[in-house]
């Protein structure tokens, strides 16, 4: 069983007892923390395919917030025009939530 799911605008695919890093969930969040998430908009059960029009109605997926605040990798972003003298340096690391998905309610 499983399903994607929406949240933060991103889609994941959520499976029972998997873990799904998301774009940080905000100070509000906890570790500890449980979370659901009712923008589905594909369910999968038994073989089963349900989709949304936009989302399924009644499914759920609800996750368990395990660090609420993750860095990422480093992306170095260097930009230079030849000749010109021109050259730009720019690193960013991208904040993360680690969640535990705990049940698929379809």
């Amino acid at each position: 069983m499983y399903a994607i799911v929406e949240i933060q605008g991103q889609q994941f695919k959520a499976e029972a007892n998997k873990f799904l890093y998301v774009h940080y969930l905000g100070d509000a969040t906890k570790e500890g923390d449980k979370l659901e998430f009712d923008r589905v908009l594909l369910a999968e059960t038994d073989g089963t395919v349900k989709v949304g029009d936009p989302t399924v109605e009644g499914a759920k997926v609800v996750c368990e917030v395990l660090t609420p605040l993750v860095k990422g990798d480093k992306v170095i972003v260097f930009k230079k025009k030849r000749r010109k003298g021109y050259r730009r340096k720019n690193g960013h690391r991208q904040y993360f939530s680690k969640v535990l998905i705990k049940e698929v309610v379809a």
